[in-house]
């Protein structure tokens, strides 16, 4: 279903962003890898291209060079886990810049390079924001993660609506607890809640998610945030 297509994954190296890379891969997929330092890729149909999502314009003109052009992009790439915690009383106004110049400002860079791309060309695509279920309730120490991904959240719902005259689908998918390094150190708190499935998702959970919103099989649906957290908001 996505044979032969090209996409942008930020973030795609590492934790959910390297289950969405394996899974592009796995059908077919193309799959240009943008991180901010080089790690560790081995998987066929992917490449590694250096980049910070905060300044996009040299490694998307890289990534055009090098493929002619792409079909989608997936926001992934966001400061999560332990680096993204802190108090609301005692967060720094550096800490404040970080996670809105990465969860924020990143997705909408990266997507306004795409989108104009494909409206020069004349031709869709889609776009595909990483949220959390941390976009629809509140966790400790955590108010200016959660506020970047319900940010994110409602920037799938305004840009579907204004891209959608150019054949631009714009969606998200809001993981639950997913097992990745970042999620390894938390320490459960008194409004931890549990998941209803009783484990852990897998990255690759997420990636068959972000695939089925870039695929044609997702053609008639934009605006949306598919939340994928065995039933963690569910009560």
């Amino acid at each position: 279903m996505l044979s032969g297509r090209v996409y942008v994954v930020t973030g795609g190296a590492t934790g959910i962003g390297l289950g969405i890379t394996g899974v592009l891969c796995g059908y077919g997929a193309r799959v240009a890898v943008i991180q901010p330092a080089a790690v560790p890729l081995e998987l066929e149909g992917a490449r590694l291209f250096l980049g910070d999502v905060r300044a996009p314009a040299g490694w998307f003109a890289e990534v055009l060079d090098a493929y002619g052009a792409i079909d989608g992009l997936v926001n992934n790439a966001a400061l999560t886990g332990q680096v993204a915690l802190a108090p609301f009383l005692e967060a720094s106004a550096e800490h404040i810049d970080n996670m809105l110049d990465v969860n924020l400002k990143g997705p909408v860079y990266c997507s306004q390079l795409a989108a104009r791309e494909w409206v020069r060309r004349g031709v869709g695509g889609a776009i595909v924001h990483i949220a959390s279920v941390g976009s629809f309730a509140a966790q400790e120490n955590a108010s200016l993660y959660c506020a970047t991904k319900a940010a994110v959240a409602s920037l799938a719902q305004g840009m579907g609506l204004e891209l959608a005259p150019h054949g631009i689908r714009v969606n998200a998918v809001a993981p639950g607890d997913i097992r990745t390094v970042a999620s390894a150190d938390n320490v459960p708190g008194p409004y931890t809640r549990r998941t209803p499935l009783g484990r852990q998702g897998r990255p690759e959970e997420i990636g068959e998610a972000v695939a089925f919103l870039l695929s044609d099989r997702a053609s008639f649906i934009t605006g949306e945030t598919l939340i994928a957290d065995g039933g963690f908001l569910s009560y």
